[in-house]
């Protein structure tokens, strides 16, 4: 459902009556622009468990509306439409458990909701060559706070942007925001509300986290820096501060040691703030006093093609956590469909290789990332290093993406997923259904203007 609840921006909308009448010689310039999307979602998971699947449509439209160079105002409605190919309020029979993946392209939160509409981008936006101001609601590009494109809607803010962009290619930004939409969700939330609205795993006492819909947070402040340091070396800083909740750093120096080849470290460090979300321990959404995470990556690029090998080590000191609510972890060892937020003592190693490989004469650009990743996880019974019960597994991903040359606006992708466990583990269906030993195919339509 559309929601206007708190929704202090609705001044924007007045430019756009104002100036409808204007004549062509008018200072003022409007553009629509939008997608249509398809969404073809099924999980086969091991055995005699269920399988998911699930078929979406829907997209966004976009309307901006630009006052001579500098000011803009814009708004954008997003939608999805669950056509009901299953019923995804019906669970897997032994564990009792819902769908993982299929139910996110929908209002997970009310899966009865088959059409979602929601107002994710009111905005004004002033922009000089070095400034810019955004206010109202708008995605935010990041690498833990990101609109994350794997379903139908994306995850969206409400709040102030500031960005600074100097001669020497630094760049500064900074905002607060005081709601967040996430994807997989048909309204915008307070922050403290908006954790929780994901799965939410297991406490450290081992009993089902009560963390949503108690979490005490009003606001969400992110800082980001980046900075290049010599020819060769370039530092990018961000630093997000949850209030009451938590605060993170991330630091990520680059090394580009050739042309082809570059060297990347990355720092991401977590302390606790007050209770970590509520005054009642089992309340809590972070719980470890604080946290780590270290990571490498060597990456080399050739003509077409690029290879990177990653590891990423996150200590026993403490769990990684971070709302999953409110974008993918782009990390180093982030591949589809699976994360390590929620671990502690936890090995990743990955390896990518993207290739574009042109097809005829100017006719297709099949553009191909594999991925094949392992991570080496805590015990599935440690509910302190392990919040959702995953055990080691190894990941397989294959992302197609297909240029058409003809159809430039038609954006076409596959992705196949397959997960497999390892190591010694209780045979209990809970620690495969939609986690590892299955195969997950997606298979999406974009049309873009």
């Amino acid at each position: 459902m559309m929601n206007f609840k708190n929704l202090g921006y609705l001044f924007l909308l007045f430019p756009f009556l104002s100036f409808a009448q204007e004549s062509e010689e008018s200072i003022v310039k409007g553009k629509f622009s939008g997608q249509l999307r398809s969404y073809y979602m099924n999980t086969y998971n091991k055995g005699e468990l269920k399988d998911f699947t699930a078929l979406a449509t829907g997209g966004h439209i976009k309307y901006e509306l630009k006052l001579k160079e500098k000011l803009t105002f814009g708004g954008a409605v997003y939608n999805s439409n669950n056509l009901n190919i299953q019923d995804l309020r019906i669970p897997d029979i032994s564990t009792g458990q819902l769908s993982r993946y299929e139910e996110g392209l929908f209002d997970r939160i009310n899966l009865d909701n088959k059409n979602i509409f929601v107002l994710g981008e009111l905005y004004a936006n002033y922009k000089t060559t070095q400034h810019e101001f955004t206010v109202g609601r708008m995605k935010i590009i990041s690498p833990l706070v990101n609109p994350q494109d794997g379903r139908m809607i994306p995850t969206l803010a409400q709040g102030l942007w500031y960005a600074y962009s100097s001669p020497k290619t630094n760049k500064i930004q900074a905002g607060i925001f005081n709601q967040i939409a996430p994807r997989s969700t048909g309204e915008f939330y307070s922050i403290g509300q908006s954790i929780g609205t994901y799965g939410s795993g297991r406490n450290k006492n081992g009993k089902p986290s009560l963390y949503g819909g108690n979490t005490d947070s009003d606001y969400l402040a992110i800082i980001n820096a980046d900075f290049k340091i010599t020819q060769n070396t370039s530092v990018e800083f961000w630093n997000y501060y949850t209030d009451n909740v938590s605060n993170t750093l991330y630091l990520k120096p680059k090394y580009q040691v050739s042309k082809s080849f570059n060297i990347e470290a990355e720092w991401l460090h977590q302390n606790r703030i007050n209770n970590g979300g509520n005054a009642i321990d089992s309340l809590s959404y972070f719980q470890s006093n604080s946290s780590d995470n270290f990571g490498i990556k060597a990456a080399y690029d050739w003509s077409n093609s690029s290879l990177s090998l990653s590891y990423n080590r996150i200590p026993k000191k403490g769990q990684f956590v971070f709302p999953r609510e409110w974008g993918r972890e782009f990390l180093f060892s982030f591949q589809k469909r699976e994360r390590s937020e929620g671990t502690g003592d936890n090995h990743a190693l990955v390896v990518y290789y993207t290739n574009t490989l042109p097809i005829g004469k100017d006719k297709l650009n099949l553009i191909s990332i594999i991925s094949l990743g392992h991570q080496w996880k805590p015990s599935v019974l440690d509910p302190i290093l392990n919040k959702y019960a995953v055990p080691d597994y190894t990941h397989i991903n294959l992302d197609l993406f297909f240029d058409i040359k003809k159809w430039k606006n038609f954006k076409p992708e596959l992705l196949l997923v397959s997960k497999f466990a390892s190591g010694d583990f209780p045979d209990n269906p809970n620690f495969y259904l939609n986690k590892t030993d299955l195969f997950h195919l997606d298979v999406i339509l974009n049309y873009n203007f």
